[in-house]
This record gives structure tokens, C-alpha cells and sequence, in this order.
């Protein structure tokens, strides 16, 4: 499946604590990731004698210190005034609260993603990890993968600083006046559950998330917390919203540069997953695990992480197929579930 073609305005991305303005009074920051997607692009706004900040970067040592060079240097001669985290993962709310708490500026996040957050955060119990081990386990991953789930214990509150006890809540249609312009909430799911994309029609700006990126498809994945959800079905729905959004859009994304050509990518996705789902059908003609579909799909080696997220990808595939009444999910006496054709 060919890529499309995708305009790129800006060629280069920022340096670790260089702001780059991508346009008047909007600021594009770029921050390290410790995994093998190894950036998040986080935006600012200007709101009147300050900026809306958009997404936090992870809770780290790394990032503070590119966080202390910020204020000290190129920002700090403007408070940040509100702090709004499109979604829940840690790369995006992970210094919510620090930020949050140093300038006394109120959190604005959609309710389930903050309220997923502080409840993730917050739940540390043994029962939860022995039941994400399950979950591995029931995919059909060896004994001692589920074993290491297991023994890492709560490792979200790693990478993200306390959350804040209240939020502003956000949600789908809103309209934010941010720095005296119009910017429209759309809310878009399959990623996470209710993840804030923002835009801004008078100048054909939109700040997708994790939503739309320009060379990677997002993860959608199904979870330990929710294993028979339907993120895909979500997530394509979503994706259909925003085709309905001016071909010549700016698109700035959590991961990757800014690009134009959204309906070309959107249409790239759909049909990526498409191709997924055929496969999905095919690995199925023979009773088949979530293990056994997540080779066919991925043919590299996967560290831990990747191979949490090829698991929930692989599942969400799944899950598709049976809430459209194609697959039929079995658990055998091993425990382990396996799909096969209806």
C-alpha cells in the first residue's frame, strides 16, 4: 500500500527547548521520549499575557530540565495560564501536575481521560497487575512475558507526576477562546478513549494528538482494563469526522512534523486497517491466538513495550471481527483464548 503524498511545511523539527512558531502566536515544542518512538511535539498557544499549553511531555528528569530551560529562557517573559492534555498517556499528561502546580493554572481535559488518569495513577493494587498478567496470559504470550507485566507493578505513576485534584471539564464541540480566536473541540476515540483534538477554522489549523500522524498509523488497542472493547470501530469513526475537514488543513501531530494532506492520510488509515482486518480473517481460517495474529502482523523483533501495544493492536482487530459476528472467541483448558471464523 503506497504512502500518500503528504506537504510538509516545515522540514526540520525543533531542538530539545528551542520553540519553533509554525504560526502567529503558536509555538511548536519538541520533547525526547525514553522508548522507540522517541519524540512528542507539545503546543502553545498565546492566550493573552501567557499561553495555553498543550500537552506536557513525560514525567521525567529529562524533561523537566528541558522544562527549567524554557522558563528561564525563551518563556519567561509569559506564564503558561491553562494546561490542556489531549488524552491520559504519559507522554502527554506526564508533568500536568507539576506544570500545573507551579503556575496555578487549571488542567482542562475531557472527563474520562482525566478521570482513566487519576484512577490509573492512583491504583497501585496487587490484583490490578495479576489481572493485566492474565490478560497476557489469555492472549497466548509465554508464561514468564505475563510473569514481567505482572512484577513491574503500577508503572504509569513513573512517568507522570501526581495528577491534579480538579480539572476543567472539555468536551466534543466545545468552543475554546484561546488568545481571542475560536478553537473547536473534536473529540476523537480508538487511541484513547476521549482524546481533545483542536481546531482552528478561521486559519485551517488542526492539533490532531495522537489522532491522525503523518508516517506512523496510531495504536488502537484493546486493554486489560477493557478486553472486549472495540477501539477500532471507534477509531475509524472518528477518523470519518475528520475527513469531513477542509482537504488543505494544517495538521500539527503529537509525533512526527506538521503536514498537510489529511484526507489522503485518513484515507491511507482506513485502508491500512482494511488490509489488517483481512489479514485478521485469513490467520483466522484455523483457530488462531491473539500471539499467533500479532506475529503475522509485526515481523520485527518487539521490545516489552512494543509488544504490549502489538498485543493490543492485534486484539482490537479481533474484537472487531467478533462484535461484527465474523469470529467467534474460544477459551480453551490452557486458558488461552482462540478466534475462529463464524
Amino acid at each position: 500500500m503506497d504512502a500518500p503524498t503528504l506537504t510538509y511545511p516545515h522540514h526540520t523539527a525543533p531542538e530539545p527547548g528551542v520553540p519553533v512558531e509554525v504560526a502567529p502566536g503558536l509555538l511548536w515544542l519538541r520533547f525526547p521520549l525514553p522508548m522507540a518512538l522517541n519524540h512528542v511535539n507539545l503546543w502553545l498557544i498565546q492566550d493573552g499575557d501567557g499561553w495555553l499549553l498543550v500537552d506536557t511531555g513525560i514525567g521525567n528528569a529529562a524533561s523537566r530540565e528541558i522544562w527549567e530551560t524554557l522558563l528561564a529562557g525563551p518563556l519567561q517573559d509569559k506564564p503558561i495560564r491553562r494546561v490542556l492534555v489531549t488524552h491520559m498517556h504519559p507522554d502527554h499528561i506526564g508533568l500536568a501536575g507539576w506544570l500545573c502546580e507551579r503556575f496555578r493554572a487549571p488542567l482542562l481535559m475531557t472527563l474520562s481521560e482525566y478521570a482513566t488518569a487519576r484512577a490509573t495513577w492512583s491504583d497501585d493494587r496487587p490484583e490490578v497487575a495479576a489481572a493485566h498478567a492474565a490478560f497476557y496470559r489469555a492472549a497466548g504470550l509465554p508464561a514468564e512475558a505475563a510473569e514481567t507485566v505482572e512484577a513491574r507493578g503500577n508503572v504509569y505513576r513513573r512517568g507522570v507526576s501526581p495528577i491534579p485534584v480538579a480539572a476543567r471539564r472539555i468536551r466534543d464541540g466545545d468552543t475554546l477562546a484561546i488568545g481571542g480566536r475560536p478553537w473547536r473541540v473534536i473529540v476523537g476515540e480508538g487511541h484513547a478513549g476521549e482524546m481533545a483534538c483542536l481546531y482552528d477554522a478561521g486559519r485551517g489549523i488542526l492539533i490532531s494528538a495522537d489522532q491522525v500522524l503523518p508516517k506512523i498509523s496510531p495504536n488502537v488497542s484493546v486493554w486489560p482494563s477493557e478486553p472486549e472493547a472495540d477501539p477500532l470501530a471507534d477509531f475509524l469513526r472518528s477518523l470519518s469526522v475528520l475527513r469531513q475537514l477542509p482537504a488543505e488543513t494544517l495538521v500539527l501531530p503529537s509525533h512526527g512534523l506538521p503536514f498537510r494532506g489529511l484526507v489522503e492520510r485518513i484515507d491511507w488509515l482506513a485502508a491500512h486497517h482494511a488490509e489488517r482486518l483481512a489479514l485478521t480473517r485469513e490467520v483466522c481460517r484455523t483457530p488462531a491466538t491473539v500471539a499467533e495474529l500479532m506475529a503475522a502482523m509485526f515481523h520485527r523483533a518487539l521490545d516489552r513495550q512494543q509488544m504490549m501495544f502489538a498485543v493490543g493492536e492485534a486484539t482490537a482487530h479481533l474484537n472487531r471481527l467478533v462484535a461484527a459476528g465474523e469470529l467467534a472467541r474460544e477459551t480453551g483448558a490452557d486458558g488461552v483464548w482462540r478466534y475462529r471464523q463464524v
